[in-house]
């Protein structure tokens, strides 16, 4: 854990260069930049005097467009090179914090989307062995909670049973892959079911048409079980 109190602004440090060396300069430069990749590597130069020929500080930044938020990542160049110079900086001026404040904001960005992330996995492994709704055999109008199951076998062996024992075969496909079979209820507490496009439901970019995407089955009133719906006229 860090406070970001502890860290000093690019902007500070560029005031507190320039009130110490008057006649000091920083160069920037771009060394790389592969905008297809969204990859940058900037270089910033520090010299005390406007004179000098050597520079005083060299320090570098790396930079990666997919790591900044959407809002931000048009100004992923930018503030790479603001970042090498507040690196470049902390080799000139009397500072016992090489990062700024700028770069710890980053890290503390990283570790928050980091703990989501754990904390989503640690959910979904929680709920994947809990409970999916499965239609009660008596009473085709209440949903029961069924054990979700542990693998795939057990999975198309329950889907089948559901839809009425058909092959692994006649289970419903579309160009992705094995549709997926999801069950729920309505507000108004009907239950329903579809089979689903693979791609729809991991939200991948390429999925079928919408309207071909989704096969949607209903219980039957008489004899309990699912059954594909009928088109409405």
């Amino acid at each position: 854990m860090f406070n970001l109190e502890d860290y000093e602004t690019v902007s500070d440090r560029v005031a507190r260069f320039q009130k110490l060396h008057l006649g000091g300069r920083i160069v920037t430069e771009v060394v790389s930049l592969d905008n297809v990749k969204g990859e940058v590597l900037a270089k910033a130069e520090v010299y005390r005097e406007h004179e000098d020929i050597q520079p005083a500080g060299v320090d570098y930044a790396f930079g990666i467009a997919a790591t900044y938020p959407q809002s931000m990542r048009k100004f992923y160049v930018e503030d790479t090179v603001t970042s090498a110079v507040g690196r470049a900086l902390s080799l000139v001026l009397d500072t016992d914090k090489k990062p700024t404040r700028e770069d710890m904001q980053k890290v503390k960005a990283h570790d928050e989307v980091k703990a989501t992330i754990e904390q989503t996995k640690a959910k979904m492994a929680q709920t994947s062995g809990e409970y999916i709704p499965v239609v009660k055999e008596d009473d085709p109008w209440t949903i029961k909670p069924a054990t979700m199951p542990p693998t795939m076998g057990e999975a198309v062996a329950t889907v089948k049973e559901i839809i009425g024992g058909q092959t692994e075969k006649d289970i419903p496909r579309c160009p992705h892959g094995d549709m997926i079979w999801k069950t729920g209820q309505s507000s108004a507490g009907k239950p329903w079911g579809h089979f689903k496009c693979r791609n729809a439901v991991t939200g991948e970019l390429t999925r079928c048409p919408k309207g071909e995407d989704v096969i949607w089955y209903e219980i039957n009133k008489e004899t309990g079980a699912w059954q594909r719906q009928k088109a409405r006229v």
